[in-house]
């Protein structure tokens, strides 16, 4: 596995200029006009990239599912995990409206797929890297999945074991790739 890797025309590893990943998430609640400042302050703010959460809320969760302890504390307690999710997605084609808007900027594009179909529209938009969250780390259908489309992979490992860790990057490397940051 290579000490550096590249994502657009940054090299990223030891010894290099920190790389900044401004985290949009879903602050954007659903809405697009929003997406697109939190784009513009990342890029006023002089990061490298900004990074959404892209997601379908029929892939996610049940109808029935309900709400962690602390979206209760934030969100309508009476709403379904679901429903709450299901405001938070963003169309294919706001996807592609922030991606310009990134490019516009000249910041990098990034956004963390829960699953595979939502991977295959970043792969359609030509990410050029795929950052994938720690509660994905144990889905190694998914890694593979992503492993698969051949482009630089941050990898986050936060409330993983080392094992956790150490079968995610060989099941990535498996699936054939070497640029891994974690």
């Amino acid at each position: 596995m290579p000490d550096v890797i590249r994502i657009g025309a940054r090299a990223i590893g030891p010894g290099r200029r920190v790389f900044v990943i401004a985290e949009a998430g879903v602050n954007h609640n659903g809405d697009l006009k929003r997406a697109l400042k939190l784009v513009d302050a990342a890029a006023k703010a002089g990061a490298d990239a900004v990074k959404f959460q892209t997601f379908a809320a029929d892939r996610l969760v049940t109808r029935l599912s309900p709400k962690a302890g602390y979206q209760r504390e934030t969100t309508d307690p009476k709403e379904s995990q679901y429903a709450m999710l299901k405001k938070l997605e963003l169309s294919p084609e706001a996807h592609r409206e922030l991606k310009l808007r990134a490019e516009k900027h000249d910041v990098v594009f990034l956004s963390t797929p829960f699953d595979s179909e939502s991977a295959d529209l970043l792969d359609s938009l030509g990410v050029q890297a795929f950052k994938l969250g720690s509660g994905e780390l144990t889905d190694l259908p998914l890694l593979e999945h992503v492993a698969r489309k051949d482009r630089p992979m941050i990898l986050s490992t936060g409330m993983s074991t080392m094992a956790e860790v150490q079968e995610a990057v060989l099941t990535l490397h498996e699936a054939g790739l070497s640029e891994i940051a974690r």
